[in-house]
């Protein structure tokens, strides 16, 4: 109560709520980022099938496709925005490596989802894609790949 007077004059207008009680607005900056952690992820993965999808051979114009759903689409915003930034950039990305890292609110907000048995999926996913991206080699999808090798005779990919 003290200081609710100096956190509403320095945040933007409409950019500040009292969340509830001690800790309630640390617990809600967690869930929020989680949130971004999940859209982060679709938006990488819906623009992974544009690029490698039926039209890779096209080589669609990902930045005017961000800008485009930027100005008018449902799917515009800031992470939209700063897909079509890096983009105008480097519309390959050829300077970024495909590793992400993470801050904790992720795991703890799936934590918190385990914790209370209410799913949480998009944001689950979005934290192991994270972990996936760290991997220069993963052993488990070589046991997959040695599996449906020897249970259905499938082809696997040799090195």
């Amino acid at each position: 109560e003290h200081i609710e007077p100096i956190l509403k004059d320095i945040a933007t207008q409409e950019g500040y709520t009292h969340c509830g009680p001690s800790g309630a607005g640390h617990y809600v900056k967690m869930v929020h980022n989680a949130i971004e952690y999940a859209q982060m992820q679709a938006i990488g993965e819906g623009f992974e099938v544009l690029k490698e999808g039926h039209y890779k051979e096209a080589g669609l114009d990902l930045y005017a496709i961000a800008k485009l759903w930027n100005n008018g689409s449902i799917v515009r915003g800031y992470l939209m925005e700063c897909t079509e930034q890096a983009l105008a950039k480097d519309a390959r990305l050829s300077k970024i490596a495909d590793y992400i890292e993470d801050n904790g609110e992720g795991k703890w907000t799936v934590q918190e989802s385990l914790d209370h048995s209410i799913p949480f999926l998009s944001g689950a996913h979005a934290l192991y894609s994270r972990y996936i991206s760290r991997q220069q080699e993963s052993f488990a999808y070589k046991i997959v790949a040695a599996q449906r090798a020897e249970f259905g005779g499938h082809k696997v990919q040799e090195k």
